[in-house]
Order: structure tokens, then sequence, then C-alpha cells
């Protein structure tokens, strides 16, 4: 996996979503199939998922979610996510109905009407609402702001999502310490706390 989609994947998950990574979108001809994209992220997120004060149920650690996300707390969030080490400029693939549409029908059925009004918004302004209280969301995380200022979507700063995740482990450090993480960015991020630490 790609160093700066293993972090921001580990940066989804600690504010509540659920997660996919480098999805396949493929297209059938006949009898050939081809890869048409990959899609970096995808994430679902339930409502009051991560934190927000709430206590956990075995008494273990709730993380407030990052405000940047924009998070809503009536909706259930699905994001769709492109990662850049570089400008935030979202693939042609992605920006593509057929594409779109691919994803969103491969999470949930929807009729053809709705799918087509939800996939024009999305593409046009970003983000949509599916009327089962769904907020669709199309994201760049990137390490620069897109070059292009006529884009319709929301761009993130990865270097922001790395000093969020580094603050979180240094703030949250005596309970964190003991996660065991198969994670390559968290295992890392722990790692590096430890090391500044001098622990063993």
């Amino acid at each position: 996996m790609d160093t700066a989609v293993a972090l921001v994947r580990s940066y989804l998950q600690t504010n509540g979503f659920f997660t996919v990574t480098e999805y396949p979108i493929l297209e059938s001809i006949g009898l050939t199939t081809r890869n048409v994209t990959d899609v970096d992220v995808l994430a679902l997120r339930f409502p009051g998922a991560g934190g927000f004060g709430s206590e956990s149920p075995t008494g273990g650690l709730r993380i407030e979610p990052d405000l940047e996300l924009d998070l809503s707390e009536s909706q259930i969030e699905f994001i769709i996510g492109e990662v850049k080490e570089g400008a935030a400029e979202m693939n042609k693939a992605a920006r593509d109905p057929a594409v779109v549409a691919a994803v969103l029908c491969r999470f949930g059925a929807m009729e053809s009407e709705v799918e087509d009004e939800l996939v024009k918004e999305l593409i046009e302004t970003g983000v949509a609402f599916h009327p089962a209280g769904i907020r669709l969301r199309q994201l760049v995380f990137a390490t620069k702001p897109p070059t292009d200022r006529r884009y319709a979507y929301r761009w993130m700063d990865i270097g922001h999502i790395a000093e969020w995740m580094t603050d979180q482990v240094r703030q949250h450090w005596d309970q964190i310490k003991t996660v065991q993480s198969k994670d390559p960015a968290l295992s890392f991020l722990l790692l590096f706390e430890k090391a500044r630490r001098g622990e063993s």
C-alpha cells in the first residue's frame, strides 16, 4: 500500500470511519474485463462514531474527531477519496459519471433516477445527499493545493493529517502505547513517539 494512502486510511479510521483502500473499478466489454481505475480510499462513518465526548462501552479510549473533516452528527458519511503526493488534483476517472456510479452502486442499490442525480451533483459540487440520510463527498488528500481554482471538490492537507495524528498519539500516550497495531502508518507513529520518549 502507498505510504500516503496508509496515513490517510489510519487518519480516517481514527476518526471513526470504516475504510476500503485501492478499490478496483472494472469494466466488462464482451468477454474482456479491464481495470478502469483504483479508488484510493472509500470511507463510511455512522453518526457519533469515534468520539464527541462519549464514553466507550469498554472504558477504552475515545478520540474527538478532527474538526477539519467537518463531520455531521446527524447523517451517515460516505467519502470517495483521492490521495496525492503533490497538488490536490482529482483523477479524470474519478470525475467519470460511470466510475462514480459504479462506486455508489457497489455499496448500495439505488433507483436509476436517484443514482443519476446524485452522481451529477457529486461531480459538479463535491457533495451530494442521499434520500436515506447519507452525505456523499469527494475529497482529495494532498500535500499541495489544487492548481486549478475551478475545482468543485474539497481537499485536505496531508501535512495537517500527519500533525493531527502525531498530536493524538502524544496526548493519549498512556492509553495508546499499549496498542499492538498492524497498521503501517499508526505503527510508525507509535514507534516514533516511543523513541522520542526513550521508552522500551
